[in-house]
């Protein structure tokens, strides 16, 4: 009896210290980024531009030579810290992903040349990110909501030779049709008397007036943005540190259709040339016509729709099991080779 307990024993304290000994191991590579300084994984990246040499913020998590997933926030000029949902969610699936505050927006340099607030030069920038976080096309992944996706497509387009796998987040490839979806669709579904005060405050570009936002957070934004009762603490932040110069000077005054530099953007006929993997979301009451979200999945060579019943713009909050088991799915599908 006393060999039979003692050979019990003996492989109880093998079973135990053998898994021990290899998830330690694995948890310690995620975690070690060989920096010679802990900073959180927070990084300042030099950034090159035609009026001068700037600084991005970004804030890495883990390490994953297979998986490196670069966030591109929306707006122009919001900032990371709605995307922090995605934090808990990547670092369960051990991806290395990076937040990352585009310039203009709160932690990165802020200057004032509005030179620098072209699609071209936003693209340029990425790369150059991309390039200081040694990605490349056997591990680089784009993640971009709104804006974020415009900025996704157009690097596609230029620099898709350096990617993995794209996924675009609620974001049309056209501009003019972003608008009117909103104009002809989405605010038929608004009181009659609650539009026709915005289109006056519209029509006389009372922008500025503190009524313009009391009528469109909860019959537009709460209705096509976010649909949590309670917004969340990440996304309150970024629009408190929305850089709202650069905003205007891009998207317009405000979510309500599009009439800033980008109103003319499109690139649909385009959508051919992309040829890496690419997730395209769509949602139910986004501001964007989740039907054309499917479209764009079939004209992009290698597509995937994913759909989220219940989900509005910002659906990673709002419909966030759908979307990122969807997400998680697609990175997987693709880093297997099962795409």
């Amino acid at each position: 009896m006393r060999v039979v307990y003692f050979f019990l024993g003996l492989c109880l304290l093998v079973a135990c210290q053998q898994p021990q000994t290899s998830t330690s191991a694995t948890v310690a590579d995620y975690f070690f980024y060989g920096d010679s300084l802990e900073s959180a994984g927070v990084n300042l990246i030099p950034i090159k531009t035609p009026v001068g040499d700037f600084k991005v913020w970004t804030k890495r998590f883990g390490t994953n030579p297979k998986i490196k997933i670069l966030l591109l926030h929306g707006g122009p000029a919001m900032t990371h810290e709605y995307m922090e949902c995605f934090e808990t969610f990547f670092q369960r699936e051990a991806f290395e992903f990076y937040e990352y505050d585009q310039l203009g927006s709160y932690y990165s340099d802020q200057p004032k040349d509005d030179r620098l607030w072209t699609t071209e030069r936003f693209v340029e920038e990425v790369e150059q990110v991309r390039q200081a976080i040694g990605a490349d096309s056997s591990n680089f992944y784009i993640l971009g909501n709104s804006w974020g996706g415009i900025l996704g497509m157009e690097y596609a387009l230029k620099y898709q030779k350096n990617l993995k796998g794209l996924l675009i987040a609620n974001m049309v490839a056209s501009a003019p049709e972003y608008g009117k979806y909103a104009q002809e669709v989405l605010a038929k579904q608004m009181k009659p008397e609650i539009l026709a005060e915005i289109r006056a405050l519209e029509a006389k570009k009372d922008f500025a007036n503190p009524r313009y936002m009391e009528l469109l957070i909860p019959s537009f934004y709460q209705e096509h943005i976010c649909r949590l009762k309670e917004w969340p603490d990440g996304l309150n932040r970024a629009l408190k540190h929305a850089n709202n110069e650069v905003y205007t000077l891009m998207q317009g005054p405000s979510e309500f259709g599009i009439s800033g530099r980008l109103a003319q953007w499109d690139i649909k006929n385009r959508l051919q040339e992309i040829t890496v993997p690419t997730l395209m979301i769509g949602a139910k009451h986004d501001t964007m016509d989740p039907k054309a979200m499917e479209e764009q999945s079939k004209m992009v060579k290698k597509g995937r729709y994913l759909y989220c019943p219940n989900g509005s713009h910002l659906a990673m909050w709002d419909d966030q099991k759908v979307f990122m088991s969807g997400v998680i799915k697609f990175i997987h599908d693709v880093n297997e080779g099962k795409f």
